[in-house]
């Protein structure tokens, strides 16, 4: 075996014993503050500012992949659990639930807030390679 497809196997084992497959639906919510956007990932507790809904949702999802790619094959591979199982302030969580529960209700399609999931693959290294 390639040493490459050793780490790559490696990391992917990693991934696969720090979050399980199902779990990589990471939730996500963007909301519009004045005339600026906000995008947040509650399951990392990771947040990006932008000037569009579009333009906070790609920053998102950026940080995120390069986040796991540090957690899992980067200087950070020490603190992988601690930095996997980071999650969002209470406040932030009850705001994404409320937005949701608006939505359910469709008192929430005003265009000045979205939910969204971010699906990571399992394999980071691929997923950035490609992004």
């Amino acid at each position: 075996m390639h040493k490459r497809q050793h780490q790559k196997s490696k990391s992917e084992k990693k991934l696969r014993s720090h979050i399980k497959p199902q779990n990589l639906i990471l939730r996500c919510y963007a909301e519009q503050k004045g005339a600026s956007w906000q995008a947040f990932c509650l399951d990392l507790n990771l947040a990006v500012q932008g000037s569009t809904r579009q333009e906070v949702k790609r920053k998102l999802h950026e940080q995120i992949g390069l986040y796991l790619y540090e957690a899992l094959e980067g200087e950070d591979q020490a603190y992988a659990h601690q930095l996997l199982n980071r999650k969002a302030p209470i406040g932030f969580w009850m705001k994404y639930y409320l937005y949701k529960s608006l939505y359910h209700v469709k008192l929430a399609h005003d265009g000045i807030r979205e939910l969204f999931n971010e699906v990571m693959p399992v394999s980071v290294s691929v997923h950035l390679h490609h992004a």
